[in-house]
């Protein structure tokens, strides 16, 4: 048995094996030692092996999915073991034969298809990448709904894009130079295979063939490096469900631009998906859903986590929510109708796959069955958008299908084949009459018992089977004795309180009775079989009805969400405006406590005020008046209704936010480092069509280098970048660019002071705040009496000092960022001017922020040199 366990583990060495004896997947060697550690069960040992005993242990067969969820949390794979002959067979082949055992598939982070393994709100990707010349390729499949997606990117655009997908497993090649800092980010996803793997031609000719096609242009335009990440991931497939490769629907081609660029650090800060400690309560996310199916869960969140750029394309999504927001009575009936319905994608895939169950074929049933009643409500509804025709459409014509299966399943069938009763009676013939011989022996077997206990006068005598023994008769050690006097009666086994017998009669009934089981039950899995094939057929045409169920599903969720929180339809355009009357942060608003409002805000980024500097006091609420806004263009573009009285959005291309930073100390990065690179990425990347929002930069230094780096940012972002943004600052010295920037408006916090303290009023008006009140908010926060009192002489003195006065006057004597873009007209005519010559000179790529500001003043004195002695 060694032998043949060490040659199934030498194939697999990257796995724990799980190798099935008996009722259990047994585990040896290392393998047990990190299996019992990880799932907390107990390490036997057993046996010798090179002179030390093995170590072992082993999880149930009926419960190896729980073992395997807790073990893949955990980031292992499993590769399962199975016997794949019954031990009959085995003993055919001669005395002492092992039963054969082969590797069924290894199990992974992105190749899971269990209902119990899996989140059923959430799709579970595996992704390829590849590169070639520069350009890279992201391919991406769901095995358990059969989606399959591709996109090319540049190395700017990989993070953004690696961020969207949030893959569970990344393939990429042993050699992948270009993008090892993007990478570092995934390095506990990565599976590194074969460079080889990664072919194109291959990956070109493994897509054809498996979509029996002669060309993929159909499918769309798909790049080299799109197509070897395609095949290494067909590949991969392969070689992890050991050749039975799952039903994919045709590659989709995503192109760049087609949705707002998001990076994993805004997507971060703005809590889309999960808060910032991992929880679902509490993102955007978690409060604006109310979809009622798994597949209408999963495609709400693919659209938020990439919202579209197209005006019309978002326009036909918010039609679909505007028809069902103003019927009350149809929405409510296609949400009850929708709820509690089966997740047809997942039951086909299982299906395809052959680990599916009867109950798979009854989802696809009652699934089928529900659409049909959905394309009733739609037919009758009147008038109706595009979007919402296309989806009627496509919820009908599977009748014959649907009255094959509910003449062949039973109402409500188990989950394993195996286990049998799962065909309705009057189906076949065949199974009826083999059912009835098996349970008129089971009659019998009833009556036999009735009669031995009345024949050798004992009645508490049974007849009982095990695996073992089979049928048996058993009494109890009392009646010992009198059933040893009973001639027909052979015996087969003592036990401390009972005595077995067997019969000749019982013998020849066992035989009659596991005949007709075991061939009702082959009949059943065979015709079982053949529903599958019908299902499989008919397989496009049921992910057809599946789109459009979970299109159905998130349009009349987000029609409740607008009826229950007030939220009205934007107009999304081609323009620049950011025009928004009195948003609301649909999160906070959601979750407030019960009688209390939040107060809403305007905001109005047209191009003549597209910045706006913020200042104000800490808890007033800077910060959640710039993510409300973020999240606004969010939901816009994603194609929901949003929390305002008005919305006029012109489309934007990228999102950016800072807001908040932790360390990275993993990578070696502090603080003001990370917020460094997040900036540093939202000034190389923000185009006019960009929002932007920051909100304290610059605070994680010191005083004069932040507000120098502050300062610095804005007028770039209003001069180079000229994007509309959200700036909160600290830094009220800022306030005086307003003189300079003309396309930048300055706004504050609303508070109002009251006996030593002070009202956060939580209003957004135009103007300055004077101060930061920082030392109310510390008192509130309880910081003792004498701090306060020490803090408040402190700040006196300091603000009557030089200090207060030397930004202001660095207004006046530094030239406006812009003014050293371009060398003056008045050059000397016997050469370049000097300032030219050493702005040529510079490599801002090179330059740290406080170089940057040195080099500000070198330049200045190259400007104005009359004003420095020159």
């Amino acid at each position: 048995m060694l032998a043949q366990y060490f040659e199934v583990k030498h194939a697999h060495p990257d796995s724990l094996l799980f190798y099935r004896m008996g009722d259990f997947y047994e585990l040896f060697f290392e393998d047990a030692v990190e299996a019992a550690g990880a799932l907390d069960i107990t390490l036997t040992r057993r046996g010798r092996h090179k002179g030390s005993d093995i170590p072992m242990c082993g999880v149930p067969v009926h419960a190896v999915d729980t073992y395997l969820a807790r073990l893949i949390r955990k980031g292992f794979r499993v590769a399962i073991c199975d016997q794949v002959e019954a031990p009959e067979e085995a003993r055919k082949r001669g005395a002492n034969q092992l039963v054969r055992r082969a590797v069924s598939r290894v199990v992974t982070p992105g190749t899971l298809t269990e209902e119990t393994l899996l989140d059923p709100a959430r799709n579970n990707y595996l992704a390829g990448l590849a590169e070639s010349r520069g350009d890279f390729g992201l391919s991406w499949v769901d095995i358990s709904t059969g989606a399959f997606f591709s996109q090319q990117a540049g190395r700017a655009g990989l993070a953004v894009l690696l961020a969207r997908v949030s893959p569970s497993e990344l393939l990429v090649p042993d050699r992948l130079p270009g993008a090892s800092d993007v990478l570092d980010e995934y390095r506990d996803i990565l599976v590194p295979q074969p460079s080889a793997r990664f072919d194109s031609a291959n990956g070109e000719r493994r897509l054809k063939t498996l979509f029996a096609v002669t060309a993929l242009d159909g499918f769309g335009s798909f790049t080299r490096p799109e197509l070897a990440a395609a095949g290494a991931l067909v590949d991969y497939l392969d070689l992890t469900q050991k050749g039975r490769l799952p039903r994919l629907k045709p590659p989709r081609r995503h192109s760049s631009g087609a949705s707002v660029m998001i990076d994993a650090a805004t997507r971060t800060n703005l809590e889309l998906l999960r808060t910032l400690s991992g929880a679902r309560r509490g993102s955007l996310l978690g409060v604006i859903d109310r979809t009622v199916t798994s597949a209408g869960a999963r495609l709400l969140a693919e659209r938020m986590t990439a919202p579209l750029t197209d005006p019309a394309a978002i326009d036909r999504r918010l039609d679909e929510v505007s028809y069902l927001a103003e019927r009350v009575q149809l929405r409510a009936e296609i949400r009850t109708a929708l709820a509690g319905m089966t997740d047809l994608e997942r039951a086909l895939s299982r299906l395809s796959l052959e680990r599916g169950g009867p109950r798979d074929g009854a989802a696809v049933r009652d699934g089928l069955l529900r659409a049909g009643d959905l394309h009733a409500m739609l037919a009758d509804a009147g008038a109706a958008p595009a979007g919402i025709r296309e989806i009627a459409d496509a919820l009908h014509g599977h009748g014959e299908l649907v009255a094959l299966l509910q003449a062949a399943l039973v109402e409500t069938p188990g989950m394993l084949a195996r286990d049998g009763g799962f065909i309705a009676a009057g189906y076949n013939g065949d199974l009826d009459r083999l059912r009835s011989l098996r349970d008129d022996s089971r009659r019998l077997m009833a009556a036999l018992q009735q009669r031995y206990a009345a024949e050798t006068g004992i009645a508490s005598l049974k007849i009982r089977h095990n695996n073992v023994l089979g049928y048996y008769v058993e009494v109890t050690a009392v009646h010992a004795a009198t059933a040893h006097e009973v001639q027909f009666f052979i015996h087969r086994q003592t036990m401390a309180n009972t005595v077995r017998f067997t019969t000749t009669e019982l013998g020849e009934l066992e035989r009659d009775l596991s005949q007709a089981s075991d061939k009702a039950l082959a009949l059943e899995i065979a015709l079982f079989q053949e529903l599958v094939a019908r299902i499989s057929a008919c397989a496009s045409a049921i992910d057809r009805t599946s789109a459009a169920l979970a299109r159905l599903d998130v349009a009349a969720s987000l029609a409740q969400l607008a009826a229950e929180r007030a939220y009205v339809r934007p107009q999304v355009d081609d323009g620049l405006d950011f025009a928004v009357a009195e948003g609301r942060h649909p999160v906070v608003e959601a979750l407030a406590e019960e009688g209390t409002s939040f107060v809403a805000n305007g905001c109005d980024l047209a191009q003549d005020q597209r910045l706006w500097l913020i200042t104000g006091p800490n808890m007033a609420g800077k910060s959640t008046f710039l993510r409300q806004n973020a999240l606004i263009a969010v939901l816009a573009q994603m194609g929901s209704f949003v929390p305002a009285a008005h919305a006029r959005i012109g489309v934007i291309d990228r999102l950016f936010s800072r807001v908040g930073a932790a360390d990275d100390l993993a990578r070696g990065r502090s603080t003001f480092m990370v917020e460094m690179v997040e900036t540093a990425a939202i000034l190389n990347q923000a185009t006019s069509r960009s929002l932007v929002i920051l909100d304290e930069i610059g605070r994680g230094t010191a005083t004069f280098d932040g507000l120098s780096i502050a300062w610095a940012v804005l007028e770039h972002l209003h001069e180079v970048n000229r994007c509309r943004t959200l700036f909160a600052t600290h830094y009220h010295e800022l306030t005086a660019l307003a003189d300079s920037l003309s396309a930048m408006t300055c706004c504050t916090m609303r508070i109002r002071e009251w006996d030593d303290d002070i009202v956060f009023l939580h209003e957004v008006v135009r103007g300055t705040a004077d101060r930061s009140y920082g030392i109310h908010v510390a008192k509130r926060a309880g910081l003792p009496e004498a701090v306060i009192d020490r803090a408040r002489d402190v700040l006196e003195r300091l603000e009557s000092g030089e200090q207060a006065s030397a930004a202001s006057r660095l207004i006046d004597e530094l030239p406006l960022f812009r003014s050293v873009l371009v060398p003056p007209a008045a050059a000397a005519p016997d050469g370049p001017h000097p300032l030219e010559v050493e702005l040529r000179a510079v490599n801002p790529d090179q330059l740290t922020p406080l170089a940057a500001l040195e080099m500000l003043y070198e330049l200045r004195t190259l400007a104005m040199p009359e004003k420095n002695g020159g």
